[in-house]
């Protein structure tokens, strides 16, 4: 579904990412994980649109990608729930749902879009006519997942999406991913929280420095007393 193939990013004349090559199969959960400053939301907004390449290709669902327009991204079946939300807070939680459904193809669909996102998250109900900003750190990531998710996107892109947030929450949130995979959405998902990431993903690849150092199964990469040592604080 998506391939990102030898990918160069550069602020300014600083280089972010050299030589980064990763994919997506349809229906896979895939993260990245890595310590602050690898890299990984320089990773995830390229393939969002909202930050070009200078080097490489991105391909989705065999199209050549790599100069579509930012604002095409959604309408080509990618959609993102950025890092800090990003909610408009003065704005009713329905409101901030809504503005995800503003394409044709998906502002369709948008009462049965509105329905299977409060499935996914029944607290949001009774939050609908409240501004987004007096919402709690958790239900508030909800919101921004809700609003990706009524663009009915094929691959939903997540940036840190456990950050800040208590951990009996980070549960419920990793669950709602899985149950988001589950329905056949693809998902890529970039995480500093590498035991959770890598125990819902099926593949994972490691960013360091602007660079892939290991990818593989989650449940091999997990085991390798290197990533155990440098990320999950234990010792072989």
């Amino acid at each position: 579904m998506l391939e990102v193939a030898n990918l160069q990013v550069n602020y300014g004349a600083a280089p972010a990412l050299w030589d980064v090559s990763i994919r997506v199969d349809r229906g896979e959960l895939v993260c990245v994980v890595g310590p602050n400053g690898a890299g990984k939301s320089t990773l995830i907004n390229v393939i969002a649109g909202l930050h070009r390449a200078k080097g490489g290709r991105l391909a989705f669902e065999g199209q050549d990608i790599t100069q579509l327009a930012s604002h095409r991204f959604c309408a080509a079946g990618i959609a993102i729930v950025p890092e800090g939300r990003r909610l408009f807070t003065g704005m009713t939680v329905q409101d901030n749902l809504e503005l995800g459904s503003y394409l044709p193809q998906a502002k369709a669909h948008r009462a049965a879009s509105m329905q299977q996102v409060l499935a996914l998250f029944p607290a949001l109900e009774q939050k609908l006519p409240m501004p987004a900003g007096s919402l709690s750190g958790g239900q508030q990531q909800m919101v921004a997942i809700g609003r990706a998710l009524m663009s009915r996107p094929k691959l939903l892109l997540l940036d840190e999406p456990s950050l800040g947030l208590a951990p009996t929450v980070v549960l419920d949130m990793f669950k709602a991913i899985r149950e988001i995979n589950a329905t056949g959405t693809s998902v890529l998902l970039v995480e500093q929280n590498v035991a959770m990431a890598m125990e819902i993903a099926r593949r994972a690849y490691v960013m360091e420095e602007g660079r892939i150092v290991a990818d593989g199964l989650a449940s091999d990469l997990v085991n390798r007393p290197e990533i155990q040592k440098a990320y999950l604080g234990l010792e072989a």
